[in-house]
């Protein structure tokens, strides 16, 4: 038994059921961690009420989260290299798991929060693991299909986040919505001790503290800024961490230059001077700023504040365009494999500016159904672009740098996210008729809608810059 796990972690090459099975077990794992991302988005107004916090301030479970994210996934490409898979796995599941305990005791708003951020710190570990191993253990012509899994993950996982959130709490209060997800945490973190042995290549290397400290400190600034704009009360001006930040992630950039060249950067900015990824790194932050911005935050708040409907209707209402996408990401990276990037993401640019400024054109008054359709359109639009810029993106990176390619379209992903929930609702905000009382009315959601499409155009202009595939020689 010994000898049979030393050639494991030595490098051998799995079968095809064993990388089946490591990547169904990362799989599984990220997409219960994601989906507790947003699962408590729909809870917010219910949370602040039962833990007597404000508004803004219950708001944190949601930012804390983003934030914790973006200041670990940088570390991602570094720690990826220097542990094995099957270490960084059980690192990330355990934290995530004792987050979750945490959350589902939590005493008071701090401890809440506090588990979040634990929570936080397993997910953000998890997501460029799974990418970084689909790379390395599935064959090239297998790779759309195998992210096509992935982007059921990644985007549909936040998708039905508020519909789950809002079935639990409709049935079972919110501390459930923790107790469940703390019961499959503890099934997947003993299947992944038992099971998952996945062939490592480690360079032993020493952790950038000065990296470390300029990344962390640049994107909470970022994300803390972002997240507080047109917020009153906030403890520093959202411009003076927005300044604060440009000035950390430019010193971040200069030392990883002068890091490359010693070989041991913390993140390696190589990836960014190969045009595939560049394009496909630009497209998936228009993406993500229309799946979680307007279609995770402004759309539920579209449906409780303005529609008028209860949270659990609103959270069943956005069930068909999570199954949408769930149903297209699959279909999406086979026939990438077939097709290549092009083919599939201008259309589906299209169709995400075409689904914006839809939603920016129905009134106060609109059928639900009708809102239903269209985000159902939207979703199926995102499904149709998210895995071919994955797959052509990361797929253009030579070997070495695909854990970092990962943890940098990670990590501008969460930005991105954030970047769109606080223009979107800020503009929302800001455009209503009474802009004071901070509660966004029927012509405010329009305009962050618009806006929203306004981004959505510019996507489209860059989906034209996706180009075809490149033959592939017959062995």
């Amino acid at each position: 038994m010994t000898s049979v796990r030393a050639k494991r972690e030595q490098g051998t090459t799995p079968t095809a059921s064993s990388a089946g099975l490591i990547i169904a077990v990362m799989v599984i794992a990220a997409f219960v961690m994601i989906l507790n991302e947003t699962i408590v988005s729909i809870a917010l107004p219910q949370l602040a009420t039962t833990l007597e916090v404000s508004t803004s301030t219950i708001q944190w479970l949601i930012s804390g989260f983003l934030l914790t994210m973006a200041v670990v996934i940088p570390m991602t490409g570094f720690l990826l290299n220097k542990f094995s898979p099957r270490t960084m796995f059980l690192a990330a599941v355990g934290s995530f798991t004792v987050g979750t305990l945490v959350c589902a005791a939590a005493p008071n708003f701090a401890g809440l929060l506090a588990g979040r951020v634990v929570q936080a710190s397993g997910t953000a570990v998890m997501i460029p693991l799974v990418m970084t191993s689909v790379m390395q253990l599935i064959p090239a012509e297998r790779r759309g299909a195998m992210m096509g899994t992935i982007s059921i993950v990644i985007g549909v996982a936040p998708a039905i986040g508020p519909t789950t959130g809002g079935a639990i709490l409709a049935l079972l209060g919110w501390r459930w919505m923790f107790w469940l997800v703390f019961a499959l945490a503890v099934v997947l973190f003993a299947l992944g001790a038992a099971r998952l042995h996945v062939p490592a290549k480690k360079e032993p290397s020493t952790l950038p503290a000065g990296s470390v400290a300029l990344s962390a400190g640049g994107f909470a600034s970022l994300l803390y800024g972002l997240s507080t704009l047109g917020q009153p009360g906030a403890l520093v001006p959202p411009w003076a961490c927005l300044l604060v930040s440009a000035v950390l992630l430019t010193l971040f950039v200069l030392r990883q230059r002068t890091l490359q060249q010693a070989g041991t950067p913390l993140l390696d900015l190589r990836t960014l001077t190969y045009p595939r990824y560049r394009t496909g790194l630009l497209l998936s932050l228009v993406v993500f700023m229309a799946l979680l911005g307007a279609g995770a935050i402004l759309l539920p708040i579209y449906l409780q504040g303005v529609l008028g409907h209860d949270p659990f209707t609103a959270g069943l209402a956005l069930l068909p365009g999570g199954l949408t996408m769930a149903a297209i990401s699959r279909p999406a990276g086979t026939w990438y494999d077939r097709l290549g990037a092009r083919k599939l993401v201008i259309p589906g640019a299209m169709g995400m500016a075409a689904s914006l400024w839809g939603l920016a054109l129905v009134g106060g008054a609109a059928p639900l159904a009708l809102v239903i359709g269209i985000h159902m359109a939207l979703m199926l639009s995102l499904g149709l672009m998210m895995t071919p810029i994955m797959a052509d993106s990361l797929g253009t990176l030579p070997d070495p740098l695909h854990s970092h390619g990962s943890a940098l379209l990670a990590t501008l992903q969460q930005v991105a996210g954030a970047l769109g929930s606080a223009v979107f609702v800020t503009v929302a905000t800001l455009m209503s008729v009474n802009a004071a009382s901070g509660t966004p009315d029927g012509d405010g959601i329009r305009a962050g809608f618009a806006v929203a499409g306004m981004i959505a155009l510019v996507g489209v202009v860059m989906s034209f810059r996706v180009k075809a595939p490149e033959p592939r020689r017959l062995p």
